[in-house]
């Protein structure tokens, strides 16, 4: 690997994780197009890159500052969690079953339908 990949790697790892802890978005939003677009990879390899990203616990700063303000319920936290595992391993059986381009469609009209509620909605 050469050491300009290697910085364009440590740039984008940096944007996804201020995205993520600034705004509590996955960093899927930022990694996937990323991965996509700046390193060439197929729709399939950069989503399961960016969930191989998630295993570690990558936003325990983020969540650590968050919490410090009391901004997590921790309630929704540990339910939400607990079924997260479930619905991934749910999701990942049919994204690999999907053919690439679909599956490019499907996230970015994901992306789009998400972004607009948010930029229109109350």
């Amino acid at each position: 690997m050469e050491l300009s990949q290697v910085l364009l790697l440590v740039l984008v790892g940096l944007a996804a994780g201020i995205v993520s802890g600034a705004l509590g978005v996955g960093g899927g939003i930022v990694l996937i197009p990323a991965l996509v677009y700046l390193f060439g990879m197929d729709q399939h390899t950069a989503q399961g890159t960016s969930l191989a990203i998630l295993l570690p616990p990558t936003g325990i700063l983020a969540a650590m500052a968050y919490q410090k303000q009391g901004f997590i319920n921790w309630k929704y936290a540990i339910i939400i969690t607990a079924i997260f595992v479930l619905g991934a391993w749910i999701g990942a059986q049919f994204s690999i079953s999907v053919p690439e381009k679909l599956m490019k469609r499907i996230f970015a009209l994901f992306l789009l339908i998400v972004g607009a509620k948010m930029f229109f909605g109350k």
